[in-house]
């Protein structure tokens, strides 16, 4: 089955791996194949929070993925930069709700980076 947002997700990986060259080095093609199907999940969620209309759901799962990727040695920032080379692959193609994707993966970036402002008071 052909996802519909595959064309935007296609762009955000060949960007974030244009940004980082070493994750070519290190994951190789399979790495790029992980990479798509997070984003696979990235987009269901982002549906589901605009069928609802609430960027909390996308919010606490971005809160909760970060988490999982920290806790295996990833940085926030690259889940950061992933959500920032959506956005600007949903805002060079126009898909249905991709503003609203838009806004949603912004709250997400922002939510966290202040959880991880407030993560060393709390150590």
């Amino acid at each position: 089955m052909e996802n519909k947002y595959k064309h935007v997700i296609d762009e955000a990986v060949v960007k974030l791996y244009d940004r980082y060259p070493e994750l070519d080095e290190k994951y190789g093609e399979a790495g790029r194949k992980k990479c798509y199907e997070d984003n696979i999940h990235h987009f269901d969620y982002l549906e589901s929070a605009a069928d609802v209309g609430e960027s909390k759901v996308f919010s606490d799962y971005a809160l909760w993925l970060n988490s999982v990727l920290v806790s295996r040695g990833m940085k926030s920032d690259h889940l950061i930069d992933n959500f920032k080379c959506i956005m600007e692959s949903l805002g060079e193609t126009r898909v249905e709700k991709g503003e609203a994707f838009e806004l949603y993966l912004k709250q997400a970036i922002e939510s966290i980076q202040a959880a991880d402002r407030e993560e060393p008071a709390s150590s």
